[in-house]
């Protein structure tokens, strides 16, 4: 992982499914990563981190955590702009109403300089699926918060056509691109680029974004 994540070049790097315990941050220290910031339960359950880059100059002024390790946010200021950043790993059963709840509880703390990423384990749209299927209403209901908050996924409206993939569900044979990354409608233009990226380390490709300086 520590190769790869160099490999990467990036200034930030969200974890899902950490699985450490309180007592197991060291686990997620690697060189030229000693910022870190991670939830979790005291089990070795879910966990996520968000670790920054030593090549980066990194203010926090606010964090706020899930205490079951689902999700954690970290407000702060890199390179003397200011970027809220939330990392959401989300329980298999009710996704969506999972992300909304999330998504209201943290309103206030969320503005334009946000970007919401993670494992959301829902596709939010048809083409998010190896086969095409209608979405349901939990995932209408969560696509309408999101646009009543001004947040779009920033993969699919820069991708609107691309049926990529991040997660291989074998039990049903199919693909999913479950994995997103959410920012505020304004902000659109300041992303270069976004892309997935497969990892052999993991079950899960990931998504890099590129953000002008």
């Amino acid at each position: 992982m520590s190769s790869w994540m160099k490999k990467q070049d990036s200034m930030v790097c969200c974890l899902q499914e950490t699985h450490p315990t309180s007592n197991d941050t060291h686990r997620l220290k690697i060189k030229e990563w000693r910022k870190i910031y991670q939830a979790n339960r005291n089990q070795k359950k879910e966990g996520i981190a968000i670790l920054i880059s030593d090549k980066t100059y990194f203010k926090p002024t606010n964090i706020k955590k899930d205490k079951e390790g689902h999700d954690i946010m970290v407000k702060g200021s890199i390179q003397q702009e200011d970027l809220t950043i939330l990392n959401m790993y989300v329980p298999n059963t009710g996704a969506p109403r999972f992300v909304k709840q999330v998504l209201r509880d943290l309103q206030r703390d969320l503005d334009s300089c946000t970007i919401i990423v993670g494992g959301f384990n829902t596709p939010l749209t048809v083409l998010d699926r190896s086969l095409r299927q209608k979405i349901n209403k939990d995932i209408q209901d969560l696509n309408s918060t999101s646009d009543q908050l001004n947040w779009i996924d920033l993969y699919r409206t820069l991708h609107p056509k691309t049926k990529e993939f991040t997660f291989f569900l074998s039990t049903y044979g199919m693909y999913f691109k479950i994995e997103h990354t959410i920012r505020h409608k304004t902000i659109l233009s300041k992303c270069k680029r976004t892309k997935i990226i497969s990892n052999t380390l993991l079950d899960h490709s990931t998504i890099k974004i590129e953000i002008k300086t």
